[in-house]
């Protein structure tokens, strides 16, 4: 191969200058090579994959136009937490011509009592609207557990009616007192997503409003009555949210 024929292969695919053009001409190798070379198609670049579109639904565009900034869940827990505070208030009230401070219990057991319950109620509302991926069912029930036997195992001791008569009409009054709680627990589940231990926890949480003024206006201490009438309806309370939540749809239209 001459010096020429291979300054004509560096070339290939360029505007050849003169002296190389007449090369090609005369040699017979180099013809072939530009025309073979010419001949080819050129490489086509790979075609661009397709942008995929993500459809957002208009009502989202909406809530996002109307609140860009997210709002802090702390929020929420203290919108419900200042939901339960004015309803226990209510509750109270209502109760007072009946007698609010019945529960013959010791002051101290009892004012120990009503804060455990206060804190039940406080933590259940984090534990039902705080953003973590996954609540503990071991804690959540742990946590169940250690109320619920306090309450049952703090009681004076003390039965003032039958179990039957004692137990409808407590079970009654902390349904009472603990339907507009519970609506509004609902009512803040609904704004995320379902989730069965946060709708326990809601459940456990409004229902520690009406444990809370039961517990203070009881007068029977006995451990039937505290399990059956008071700790039982507060249990039933949790399963209960849990069932409603599942049935309820989702508000919250954020992507």
């Amino acid at each position: 191969m001459s010096p020429e024929c291979s300054r004509v292969l560096d070339a290939l695919g360029q505007p050849l200058p003169p002296e190389l053009a007449a090369h090609v001409a005369s040699c017979a190798e180099c013809r072939a090579l530009v025309e073979g070379f010419d001949a080819l198609e050129p490489v086509k670049a790979p075609a661009e994959a397709p942008a995929v579109k993500v459809t957002v639904p208009a009502r989202a565009l909406e809530e996002l136009a109307a609140r860009p900034i997210p709002t802090p869940w702390w929020r929420e827990v203290l919108v419900l937490v200042g939901a339960y505070v004015g309803l226990t208030a209510l509750g109270a009230l209502a109760l007072t011509p009946l007698g609010l401070m019945l529960n013959s219990a010791p002051p101290g057991v009892v004012a120990g009592l009503a804060v455990l319950v206060v804190l039940a109620m406080v933590g259940g509302a984090v534990v039902a609207l705080a953003p973590v991926r996954r609540v503990a069912w071991g804690l959540l029930g742990t946590c169940t557990a250690v109320v619920a036997l306090s309450v049952v195992l703090g009681g004076s001791g003390l039965a003032v009616k039958s179990f039957l008569a004692g137990a409808i009409g407590c079970m009654r009054t902390h349904m009472l007192l603990s339907a507009l709680p519970l609506l509004s627990a609902l009512v803040m589940l609904r704004r995320s997503a379902y989730h069965p231990a946060r709708a326990v926890a809601a459940g456990l949480s409004a229902g520690a409003v009406g444990l809370l003024l039961l517990h203070v206006h009881c007068p029977d201490g006995s451990a039937a009555h505290l399990a059956a009438s008071h700790v039982g309806p507060w249990l039933l309370l949790g399963g209960l949210a849990l069932l409603v939540r599942s049935r309820l749809p989702t508000s919250n239209h954020a992507p």
